[in-house]
């Protein structure tokens, strides 16, 4: 709280004031929109982590809060309003939710500290989920339940939440968790008998009113580790949501909820397996492939020149393709001009042979729109057109031939 400000700020007082009343000082219009300065408020304004309040002044939306350097509150509205006594309104629901999650965030924190003196560095309370930054080289999942185990006892013990005015040495005096320079009168956030920290932020009254605290992820972010968090309403929609979506995995596995972890495991042994199977049987089908092609297929050249196998797949893909063209030319003096019905081309030649694929390819395909490219021995392309496939393919045959 500071002497200089020139908004009186209801929220230091009583962060469950919903409707107050007070002043318009001035309303003016810039690219932001209808910019309203009230002589109090009870919007909070984005700060410390904490986004800002939303709701009503008169018949004005308030979209946006900010705190001015010179101690003022702006409300945002999407359109004027008169100078004079208004009415203001705050969207509880917003509010309240940012309540639990801040005040759930401030145990969190001492709860950190209290078990295994990690300090916090940083805090985001975002629509969906909040974070915050653990300065420390490594967390580990016991140290992240001892805490979420921790910080819900608080919240159980449904201890007062009091709110604390003084100067930077007297809340220091007092055992605040965290030192400030500034100077004034400040403000602090007490949870009776286990955290003091200096605070501008909304909190609930009791630490019950939190309902519960819920850690999500933990993930490493440059020097520290970000822990996910979700209090009250938005721990039982995460629960319920979780819940549900395991009851729905438990079914489709057809076993119950605790069973799933071990089902979804046999699934995933089961698929790579799969997985294996049909890599063998795909590189034995493109081996068996390529030998009825250079029997059946293989064009050959001037005696003493590579023959070529060229075709035009009807199913295959690009990655069976290039397995195949790859069994091909693993033969000695071939060459093997592909395509697909989806537009797919591959040239390529067996080891130590004259002559440049890419460039054959390149030579081909831009004609028809087409792009690719690759090494003198194997490149690969595709065509916006895949009617034009057997073109391409007759082209370089014909290129290959007059070579030969």
């Amino acid at each position: 709280m500071d002497k200089t400000a020139v908004t009186e700020r209801l929220y230091y007082h009583d962060s469950f004031l919903r409707e107050f009343d007070a002043q318009v000082i001035s309303c003016a219009q810039d690219a932001d929109g209808w910019r309203v300065i009230l002589d109090r408020t009870a919007f909070y304004p984005t700060s410390g982590g904490q986004p800002h309040d939303t709701g009503t002044l008169g018949d004005a939306k308030v979209v946006e809060v900010l705190d001015e350097e010179d101690g003022e509150v702006v409300h945002f509205t999407d359109r004027a309003v008169s100078p004079g006594p208004i009415q203001g309104r705050i969207d509880w629901e917003r509010r309240f939710d940012h309540i639990q999650q801040h005040t759930g965030q401030h145990l969190l924190s001492a709860a950190f500290i209290e078990l295994f003196k990690l300090q916090t560095v940083s805090f985001h309370l975002g629509r969906e989920i909040s974070t915050i930054d653990l300065a420390t080289p490594s967390v580990d999942q016991r140290q992240l339940e001892a805490a979420e185990r921790r910080t819900n006892e608080i919240i159980f013990d449904d201890r007062p939440v009091n709110i604390r005015f003084g100067t930077a040495e007297e809340l220091a005096a007092a055992g605040i968790r965290k030192q400030v320079d500034r100077e004034g009168i400040l403000r602090a956030i007490e949870i009776e008998g286990f955290d003091r920290q200096p605070c501008g932020g909304t909190h609930v009254a009791r630490s019950g009113q939190i309902g519960m605290i819920l850690l999500r992820k933990l993930e490493k972010v440059k020097a520290a580790w970000r822990v996910e968090f979700v209090c009250g309403y938005r721990a039982m929609r995460a629960a319920r949501s979780d819940a549900t979506l395991l009851g729905e995995a438990g079914r489709q596995l057809s076993c119950g909820p605790a069973d799933v972890p071990a089902m979804v495991a046999r699934a995933l042994e089961d698929r790579q397996s799969g997985h294996r199977a049909r890599q063998r049987l795909t590189e034995e089908l493109a081996e068996v492939q390529a030998l009825m092609l250079l029997a059946t297929e293989g064009r050959a050249g001037k005696p003493g020149k590579p023959a070529v196998v060229s075709r035009v797949l009807e199913e295959p893909d690009a990655s069976y393709l290039r397995l195949l063209a790859t069994k091909i030319v693993a033969q000695p003096a071939v060459r093997a001009i592909l395509g697909t019905r989806a537009g797919h081309i591959i040239f390529a030649q067996s080891a130590g042979l004259e002559g440049d694929m890419n460039a054959l390819l390149r030579e081909c395909v831009s004609p028809a729109g087409g792009k690719g490219g690759g090494t003198r021995d194997f490149a690969q392309g595709s065509l916006p057109e895949p009617t034009r496939v057997e073109a391409v393919i007759q082209r370089a045959l014909e290129l290959l031939q007059q070579d030969s």
